[in-house]
């Protein structure tokens, strides 16, 4: 509970405190990754310092990846303190192996458009190889 002693941060001070826009917060809220704060009489949010933390997790969760499930089921194991370094490990190592998967497509990625990119002079004349593998690629 908010006190008058304590009067908490408003949505948009913890916005600012965790670098990101408020829509965020209202986000994360509306997902359940943070938890609805004690409101005053006038409707206006009122967050703990502890939100402040949270909200910092929960961005560098996002930042490195994570989907809104997986943060939600880190926070899960914070909130209950049944967070052990094996439940973690498990959510984090599937993460590493979705972040390599998309890392070896797009070396994929590139190597297919530096092949294109490479026959092409990007000169004037009306001919371009990207669009004749372009055009072709559609046909397939």
């Amino acid at each position: 509970m908010v006190t008058k002693s304590r009067p908490g941060l408003s949505i948009g001070r913890l916005a600012e405190a965790a670098g990101c826009n408020l829509e965020t917060v209202r986000y994360y809220e509306r997902v359940g990754l943070m938890k609805p704060p004690p409101r005053t009489p006038g409707g206006h949010r009122l967050y703990g310092a502890d939100a402040v933390g949270r909200l910092a997790f929960i961005r560098r969760a996002r930042e490195l990846g994570f989907t809104v499930d997986d943060i939600r089921a880190l926070l899960g194991l914070v909130d209950r303190r049944a967070a052990t370094c094996g439940k973690v490990y498990a959510i984090a190592s599937r993460q590493l192996r979705d972040v390599r998967s998309k890392i070896a497509d797009l070396r994929k990625l590139e190597r297919a458009l530096a092949g294109m990119t490479q026959s092409c002079k990007g000169g004037s004349v009306p001919e371009c190889p990207v669009i004749e593998v372009l055009s072709a690629a559609k046909a397939a």
